[in-house]
């Protein structure tokens, strides 16, 4: 007897234990066929099995930003209401009973939209709404999702209510109770399809998370969760799905398939590990991938034990592309057998939003643009990020200096009251504009798009050096008598804009023209040559404090002061507070791009 979802929740929350099994039958199947073989009748079976991920609270084709309809170069569109209008039409080509629909995960986390039900008008509280993604994805008829990392954002108790409120179960095989390392939540979850004149087609779908969220919302999860490697959990789960019954076995893992890892070595696990998995752990069928935010319609991936071809595929994120595997089945020897795979993706911007969806979320949609729009102070002059990779931004030294600010008010009357407090703060968007007149919360938030909290870190001045060597490696070598292109300078090594930082309260250059390693000169503290020795309260935010990005030292440095509270949050408090946004009380020179001591700019 299937366990019941509920049941499964019940008992997870008190023990951390069991197994979830979904079952759902489905009506009988129009796709099963039967074609003439050579002396005997063989019976097909086609399946499809759809996949989002990275869906990031991406409801409507709507930029919260810049209060508009989102547009970009390539014409893309975003939003559950497209996919929603995606799936009705295969269902409706396919038949519904022969269809599965999956998510990778990062959900609840990403937009306005969800920052207003987690925080504002949150789902925790007592009699609170049903979370916008839940209401979208239920009504779409999703099967079932993977934990993404984001999920964790808000905290365990948001992150339940989100679950309760979900017709369907999520997944996670490896996020385990931290104490007694059993499943903190379903591991899989299987499906049934009827096929007429033949054995019912069981499918399985395991759920893998990303080992990262250890590090990345550690303040949440330490000594809660667990979140061990995706390979081994997938090498223990298999061989029981398959003992259930499972003739199709299918991953949803909110894991890249890159087999890279962007926390170095602090874990011993790989942050990219889909085709890992397809690799060393036989029996899986298709892999539906997450996390990266890259588009792969169709991967193929040779498993090193049978030689069997696994069939990967990664959506674009926030509900751009819908994945579709094309699974065919053959009834041979008394039970059925993948004959094979294909996947391909379908795009959004082909066509229209679903009426059922627009009309579902248009009040709570309406209430967050009222949200965003609201004026909490004047700007003087116009603020962009346009050159933030390159030069020193004055809109950047906006977070750095209201960083500080809540740090020293925290730290005051302790014992480090009398340390320099200095900041960090990367150039997270290239479009971001505060413009001079009113600014909204909107204004700010396209500022600071992440969810990030503020940490204080104790740092020596030698540690502070390391950390903008290693933040340097974000600029490509570029000789002095080469032409300098800003769009081929940066992102060395495809390090994405986020893993570059700026520090604040002191003054440095970087030779460019240097290799990584060797490239800060002239770094001085109140005028004079930094001291190794010195001791700095660091306000870092706590994907940095966590070790995100892998920057030396910050992790381990030793903790002063964390808060939950949104740096966002606390940008539009100081704005709101301030009234003025005007440049002399915050903006600073601090840096410059040299090249053997003449600067590039």
């Amino acid at each position: 007897m299937p366990l019941n979802r509920r049941k499964f929740l019940k008992k997870s929350a008190a023990t951390g234990a069991g197994v979830a099994i979904a079952g759902a039958a489905a009506a009988p199947a129009a796709e099963a066929a039967e074609q003439q073989a050579p002396g005997k009748h063989v019976k097909r079976y086609s399946l499809t099995v759809m996949g989002t991920t990275d869906l990031h609270g991406h409801v409507f084709n709507w930029d919260y930003f810049k209060n508009a309809e989102y547009t970009d170069k390539a014409g893309n569109a975003q939003g559950l209401a497209r996919i929603s209008t995606l799936v009705n039409q295969i269902r409706a080509e396919k038949g519904h009973c022969n269809t599965l629909l999956l998510d990778a995960g990062d959900t609840i986390q990403g937009t306005p939209l969800t920052y207003y039900y987690a925080k504002v008008d949150p789902i925790t509280a007592k009699g609170g709404p049903v979370h916008p993604m839940a209401q979208a994805m239920n009504a779409i008829g999703y099967d079932a999702a993977a934990l993404g990392n984001h999920e964790f954002n808000y905290g365990i108790e948001t992150l339940r209510k989100f679950e309760d409120q979900l017709d369907f179960p999520l997944l996670g095989a490896n996020a385990v109770d931290a104490k007694t390392l059993r499943p903190a939540f379903p591991p899989y979850f299987i499906k049934t399809f009827h096929v007429p004149g033949a054995r019912p087609v069981r499918v399985a779908v395991l759920g893998l998370t990303n080992p990262g969220i250890a590090i990345w919302d550690k303040a949440y999860v330490q000594g809660k969760l667990a979140f061990p490697g995706l390979e081994e959990q997938a090498a223990k789960w298999v061989p029981k799905l398959k003992a259930l019954g499972a003739d199709v076995v299918v991953v949803s893992a909110h894991s890249g398939s890159s087999g890279t890892s962007s926390y170095g070595d602090q874990l011993p696990y790989v942050e990219n590990a889909a085709a890992n998995v397809a690799k060393q752990v036989p029996d899986i069928d298709a892999v539906l991938v997450g996390h990266a935010h890259v588009e792969i319609p169709e991967l193929k991936v040779t498993n090193d034990k049978t030689g069997k071809t696994v069939v990967l595929s990664e959506p674009l994120a926030y509900a751009e592309r819908l994945s579709v595997f094309d699974i065919e089945l053959v009834f041979e020897k008394g039970r059925w057998t993948v004959e094979s795979v294909s996947s391909k993706v379908l795009n959004s911007n082909s066509v229209a939003d679903d009426p059922k969806i627009t009309k579902l979320l248009s009040d709570e949609h309406a209430k967050v643009v009222t949200y965003v729009n609201q004026v909490v102070g004047t700007a003087t002059a116009t603020l962009t990020t346009v050159e933030a990779r390159y030069k020193d931004a004055p809109i950047i030294d906006l977070i750095t200096k209201v960083q500080e600010d809540v740090v020293k008010a925290a730290l005051a009357g302790t014992e480090y009251a009398s340390l320099p407090v200095i900041a960090q703060a990367s150039p997270f968007s290239r479009t971001s504009e505060i413009p001079a007149g009113n600014v909204t919360i909107r204004d700010l938030s396209s500022l600071y798009v992440y969810d990030n909290t503020l940490v204080a870190k104790l740092l020596t001045g030698a540690q502070v050096r390391a950390y903008l060597e290693y933040s340097a490696q974000y600029y490509v070598q570029t000789a002095t008598d080469a032409a300098v292109d800003v769009e081929k300078l940066t992102n060395a090594g495809g390090r994405p804009d986020y893993n570059y930082d700026y520090v604040s309260g002191l003054s440095y250059d970087i030779d460019i023209a240097q290799p990584a390693g060797s490239r800060i000169k002239n770094l001085t503290f109140n005028g004079a040559a930094l001291d190794d020795a010195q001791q700095f309260v660091f306000a870092v935010n706590n994907y940095r404090a966590n070790g995100g990005g892998a920057f030396p030292h910050v992790a381990s440095a030793k903790e002063l002061w964390s808060e939950s509270t949104e740096i966002r949050t606390r940008i539009a408090e100081w704005v709101t507070a301030k009234g003025v946004l005007d440049p002399k009380d915050f903006a600073s020179v601090d840096w410059k791009l040299t090249r053997n001591g003449t600067p590039v700019f």
